[in-house]
């Protein structure tokens, strides 16, 4: 489900950045992505109903002044990201699965399987735990582009790449910004140990989903096993997907007698 475009009528569709969030002194340049539908009235609305700050000059200094703007920031960052609450993953949309999981729901069981791991030699599992969470963000704008959808991977990597950019000049820059750039490059290109084991949560977390949806909805849902199978790096990636289809392969089994 590695990807994204929007979703369809029946989940909510990711938004663009609206000039609205952005605070002019921070960003000077158009916006990449034209606002549409009903999310651009809605960041329009939040932030509108976000009072000004306009204190008299002389009764706060510089320190009051950035604090201020960095809660601003922070928070238009936070409204962005609220599509990723409400954006359904596609793969299961175009699988005609009700109701299913958000981008955000995707992501927080990823986070919960950094955190459960066991101790593995020269993994940092706080890096995990972060890569986790910042990995699907640029679809709280590009939405979720899968394989179906027929983009190219660079092309994808690249609208992704500019929609974080987007994300972190609303966020006005600095600090945090440059570790979620960093952090999603180094998933993006698999370029650690960390990322390869966040790698493998993604297919792992997938699959399990998928069976889920077999119990749940009384599917076969082979596409999500096929796409994945033999594709895990690590050894704890291999083990819980073995798990996995042990237990879907008990439950097929139950099922023909």
């Amino acid at each position: 489900m590695a990807a994204a475009n929007p979703s369809s009528s029946s989940s909510s569709s990711p938004h663009p950045l609206h000039p609205c969030l952005s605070n002019p002194q921070r960003l000077h340049r158009p916006c990449l992505f034209k606002p549409f539908g009903s999310h651009d009235r809605k960041l329009r609305s939040v932030r509108c109903q976000i009072p000004k700050f306009e204190p008299k000059r002389s009764a706060v200094n510089s320190d009051v002044t950035e604090a201020t703007s960095s809660s601003s920031s922070s928070i238009d960052f936070l409204t962005l990201c609220h599509s990723l609450k409400t954006t359904k993953r596609k793969g299961w949309i175009n699988h005609g699965i009700k109701g299913p999981e958000s981008i955000a729901d995707h992501m927080y069981r990823m986070a919960l399987m950094a955190l459960i791991a066991g101790d593995l030699p020269g993994i940092n599992r706080e890096r995990c735990i972060k890569i986790a969470i910042v990995h699907d963000i640029a679809e709280a704008i590009v939405g979720d582009i899968t394989p179906s959808d027929g983009v190219p991977k660079v092309e994808k990597s690249r609208l992704e790449q500019a929609a974080l950019n987007e994300m972190c000049n609303v966020l006005g820059g600095g600090m945090r910004a440059e570790e979620i750039q960093e952090l999603w490059r180094e998933y993006e290109d698999n370029a650690s140990l960390e990322a390869n084991l966040v790698k493998d949560f993604d297919k792992v977390e997938m699959i399990l989903q998928a069976l889920e949806y077999e119990t749940e909805h009384d599917r076969v849902l082979d596409e999500f096993f096929l796409s994945t199978a033999g594709k895990f790096q690590t050894e704890i990636g291999k083990s819980w997907a073995a798990e996995i289809i042990a237990r879907r392969n008990s439950r097929l089994a139950k099922k023909l007698n």
